[in-house]
């Protein structure tokens, strides 16, 4: 099961950074600036407590926003994994579309529940850009796992 683990902590990370190569280039294509709600909701689950102020405070927040996404992509890389250790094993396409829901959902749903964002509210722009980075993860992530298990 440690295999799994280590396996899932491996594919998580090379789909987080997909993620994140995504996520930049449509930043750099658009001309569209970084989402504050990574940082937002690290404000809201830690009530305030991150210490500094100003620009400091803002820089902490930013940063564990950052370290949040990365902990989700790896944390799903490694549920996928152990769900796979354990018999479920889907056709990649399949299995790398479910993997970025999941990785979706674990992002979003806190986002929402924190009112941080509405997602209900969101254009079609703005879905896409959620999406389709997510999409690519999971893709990504699945891949890799797929790969790595012969």
């Amino acid at each position: 099961m440690m295999r799994s683990v280590v396996r899932g902590c491996a594919a998580g990370a090379v789909g987080t950074t997909v993620l994140n190569a995504a996520t930049f280039a449509d930043m750099a294509l658009r001309g569209r600036p970084s989402s504050q709600a990574p940082a937002q909701t690290v404000d809201k689950i830690t009530q305030g407590t991150v210490p500094g102020s100003g620009e400091d405070r803002e820089n902490r927040l930013s940063g564990l926003g950052g370290l949040s996404g990365i902990a989700v992509g790896v944390g799903t890389g490694v549920v996928v994994s152990l769900a796979r250790h354990a018999g479920l094993r889907l056709p990649c396409w399949l299995g790398g579309v479910v993997t970025g829901a999941l990785a979706m959902t674990a992002t979003d749903l806190p986002t929402a529940r924190l009112g941080v964002s509405d997602p209900a509210g969101w254009s079609a722009s703005d879905w896409v850009s959620d999406a389709v980075p997510h999409l690519m993860y999971g893709l990504a992530t699945y891949g890799a796992l797929h790969e790595g298990s012969g």
